[in-house]
């Protein structure tokens, strides 16, 4: 409920609480909450992996989370190529649950505008020569750039000389030395 309400940080607390309860009980309900608290700290954009508590730790490596735990992973390394991957790879345990499937699009939604602020900063710190086309949601570096102008100016000079042919052609009336 509460990370439908994006109420993020109260989702962890309770998704924590709730598989700490399992746990204890050893219920395999665990498993749920434990992809639910994972999902809540991405949401959340903890810098704290979950894996890296004492409740959660021993199940870093369980089958039905390791999806998770590469997911966390991935996320918190900003790695949008690595992520959705991971959702390719195992799409049965992460798209399979409808609760976790609602909530990738603002997953990936937040890596994109991280990746975007990263590269923003290298841009205006000098570490990336280029530009951010909005647009088409790339980046355009200036050698790129330059190339760009430098195809141009060679088409134009091409077309430029094409034209003066054509002139000369019109002029002479389509009878050059060769013709003649």
């Amino acid at each position: 409920m509460h990370l439908r309400d994006a109420q993020y940080q109260k989702a962890h607390t309770d998704f924590f609480e709730a598989f700490k309860n399992y746990d204890e009980s050893g219920s395999p309900r665990r498993t749920a909450c434990l992809k639910y608290l994972v999902l809540a700290s991405m949401l959340m954009k903890s810098n704290i992996n979950p894996f890296d508590s004492q409740e959660a730790k021993p199940y870093k490596n369980d089958k039905e989370i390791i999806a998770m735990t590469n997911l966390v992973n991935a996320y918190q390394s900003s790695d949008i190529e690595q992520f959705q991957a991971i959702i390719k790879e195992h799409h049965d345990s992460v798209m399979g649950d409808t609760f976790i499937r609602e909530h990738i699009e603002d997953l990936l939604k937040n890596i994109r505008t991280e990746v975007e602020h990263l590269l923003i900063g290298c841009i205006l710190d000098g570490a990336v020569k280029g530009k951010i086309d909005q647009l088409s949601n790339t980046l355009v570096l200036e050698k790129e750039q330059a190339a760009n102008k430098l195809r141009m100016q060679s088409l134009s000079a091409w077309t430029k000389q094409i034209n003066e042919l054509s002139e000369k052609l019109q002029v002479t009336g389509g009878v050059g030395p060769c013709m003649r």
